[in-house]
């Protein structure tokens, strides 16, 4: 005999309601409290409570902006290349630098005597030179020597008719190629460095705004990332908060055991998403520090100080694109260096023809000294003559004894080989120059149009965010009431819950997005965008 099942006594519905009421009293003032903090989407007074609430050092935009500009290694990198372009410059023009120099010499010289001119007792000379003067080398390429130069000899042999003798000679001597080493070849170098610093002084503004731009971008992540965080916090206490609902439903028969197993499980995500938003805005503060080169105070985390911008002032891509393709300190540098590599090419092209120099030298002579009366046979010669360096230098300056030397020089390679290899590599390496030098345009442009679009789109899309998370809100707080009257489920409300933290959360990133584009386009028109307006 099979026995019908016992049912259990079903309680009367006004049991079961005054149950509800008296489990639910003392949760009353905490789920006002929850409903009050979920009616505000940007921002509520819950999420404010919790932004203020999470530790951190605060610090400005522009006080971590001044900190990496000090610190941050690709800036300093940056500075150290510039230094090293301008002592290249240098140096190359000290290649065209006027140059003084001077020399002295004395010597002592006895020989045997080879003439009876000489005497028997052989020949002994005593000689001091003194010389100097100045060369220079022009952008032409001409070698110019201006010396003067002095000869003082004392000697024993009685056919000496000046004895001590000095002998002054002036010169100038010039060389003038006329093809190779003339203009372009002689100055290439220079050319090159002149272009080289430009470049490098183009990179280090670039790399100073990169900076700027890099520190701002992180510093608006780390903004979204701790707004985030509060975010998760609020939602894994109303997750909490809503378990212990989830319970006392059940405990009051108007539930099932489903309902509070649904609230665990959210509960329990929200505490991981809060451990993962947390170590989030750690690595954004760490990634902040090392921009800086510094660590907050206390080792713990940075907090933002400043609100991101809300006013952007919008031109049109045509002249964005203009105005970085011309201020942009990668496309400047990468222009200097297509300028510094054709110089170079240039320069190849005249060394790669043949050597014809022409060359010639203006001089002038002095002598004097003290005369000596010469006898020879019966014979006595007199020389009246007498005098010294002051002399001779007149009788240079006066060009008494003038004396010139003019010449070509001609020198043809056979095969033209080495010059010749050394113009087209230098030539195919301006034209690679020319080629990233397009490129970076090209990037450049892409980059800029990218980034106006997405400023263009900001309001519309900060717009669209609030109202997401404006209508999550309204959808959780609709829900919230059906779940309390028994239409709908925890299921439906954890659902509802999960898709407002991401809706807040979309919220922050279109908060920041537009705070990033600015940064962008001020570093990709070379400083030239106007500067957002904070509130």
């Amino acid at each position: 005999m099979i026995s019908s099942p016992i049912r259990p006594r079903r309680r009367p519905p006004w049991l079961a309601g005054m149950l509800l009421v008296l489990c639910l009293a003392p949760f009353r003032e905490s789920r006002a409290a929850e409903m009050a903090s979920a009616s505000d989407a940007n921002p509520d007074s819950a999420l404010a409570r919790t932004l203020a609430g999470i530790p951190g050092s605060p610090i400005t935009l522009d006080q971590a902006v001044a900190l990496a500009l000090q610190h941050a290694t690709q800036a300093r990198e940056a500075g150290a290349g510039l230094d090293a372009a301008r002592g290249a410059l240098r140096r190359e023009r000290g290649v065209f630098d006027p140059e003084l120099y001077a020399s002295a010499q004395k010597s002592h010289d006895e020989r045997p005597s080879a003439s009876p001119f000489l005497g028997s007792a052989g020949v002994q000379s005593d000689e001091s030179r003194v010389a100097g003067g100045a060369r220079m080398r022009t952008r032409l390429g001409t070698e110019l020597d201006l010396s003067l130069g002095t000869v003082r000899l004392e000697s024993n042999p009685s056919f000496s008719s000046l004895n001590p003798g000095y002998t002054t000679v002036g010169a100038l001597t010039f060389t003038q190629p006329l093809l190779k080493g003339f203009g372009p070849s002689a100055r290439k170098r220079l050319a090159s460095a002149e272009h080289g610093m430009l470049a490098a002084e183009a990179l280090y503004d670039d790399a100073t705004l990169a900076v700027r731009s890099q520190v701002e971008q992180v510093y608006w992540d780390l903004y979204a990332a701790g707004r985030d965080l509060a975010v998760q916090q609020l939602s894994r206490n109303r997750a909490a908060a809503f378990l212990k609902e989830a319970e006392l439903r059940a405990r009051a028969g108007l539930a099932g055991p489903v309902e509070p197993a649904n609230a665990r499980v959210f509960l329990a995500e929200q505490e991981q998403a809060v451990l993962d938003r947390e170590e989030r805005l750690d690595q954004v503060s760490d990634q902040l520090g090392s921009l800086m080169g510094r660590r907050p105070e206390g080792g713990s985390r940075f907090r933002p100080a400043t609100e991101p911008p809300g006013d952007f002032t919008v031109e049109p891509e045509d002249t964005l694109v203009a105005r970085a393709l011309r201020d942009n300190g990668v496309v400047r540098a990468a222009r200097q260096s297509e300028e510094s590599a054709r110089a170079l090419a240039r320069g190849a092209r005249w060394d790669a023809l043949p050597r014809l120099d022409v060359f010639g030298t203006l001089a002038a002579n002095g002598v004097a000294g003290t005369g000596h009366d010469i006898i020879f046979g019966a014979d006595t010669l007199h020389n009246s003559a007498t005098g010294g360096f002051g002399d001779t230098w007149d009788q240079v300056r006066k060009r008494q004894y003038p004396a010139w030397v003019a010449g070509v020089r001609v020198s043809v390679p056979i095969g033209f080989r080495q010059d010749g290899g050394e113009r087209d590599r230098l030539r195919s390496e301006a034209e690679r120059a020319r080629q990233q030098r397009l490129a970076a345009e090209r990037a450049l442009e892409e980059r800029v149009r990218a980034a106006s679009r997405e400023l263009r789109h900001a309001t519309r899309r900060l717009e669209a965010a609030r109202g997401g998370a404006e209508a999550s809100t309204e959808q959780v707080r609709i829900g919230s009431l059906e779940y309390q009257a028994g239409r709908t489920t925890a299921f439906e409300i954890v659902r509802l819950r999960a898709d407002l933290a991401a809706a807040q959360q979309r919220y922050s990133q279109a908060l920041v997005r537009a705070a990033k584009a600015v940064a962008e386009l001020r570093r990709l028109t070379g400083a030239g965008f106007p500067a957002a307006t904070h509130p």
